[in-house]
């Protein structure tokens, strides 16, 4: 009886954000051959993870604060992934790519090939 109260309790829960997959995230994003240097902070946000970076070439923050590298959102009805990158230019979120696990988004997240998300 008490089991039965107990799951009915958390899933009412959101899956996301959760510590977890916060550090899966990080964990991913130190794998990174091209920004290995560079130490991103992930911030749990409703319904997924803001990824932020310091700004090492002053391209978009002069000062070297921290800027908005990747936003990743859980989709909760279709059980997904989504990323975005953010256009600085606009000040607006753009999305990039749907995937069906984390693991898959991070690893587009770091690979980076056109310098989306990573400015």
């Amino acid at each position: 009886m008490n089991a039965a109260i107990i799951r009915r309790h958390h899933s009412a829960l959101p899956a996301q954000p959760n510590e977890l997959d916060r550090w899966r995230i990080v964990r991913a994003l130190t794998k990174s051959e091209r920004y290995r240097y560079v130490s991103p902070k992930v911030t749990a946000v409703a319904g997924g993870y803001l990824v932020e970076s310091p700004c090492c070439s002053g391209n978009i923050n002069a000062e070297g604060g921290l800027v908005d590298v990747a936003l990743l959102h859980h989709d909760r009805t279709g059980v997904a992934w989504q990323l975005f990158r953010k256009d600085h230019r606009k000040g607006v979120w753009e999305w990039h790519s749907t995937h069906q696990r984390l693991g898959l988004a991070t690893a587009v997240l770091n690979a980076d090939p056109e310098r989306l998300f990573w400015q």
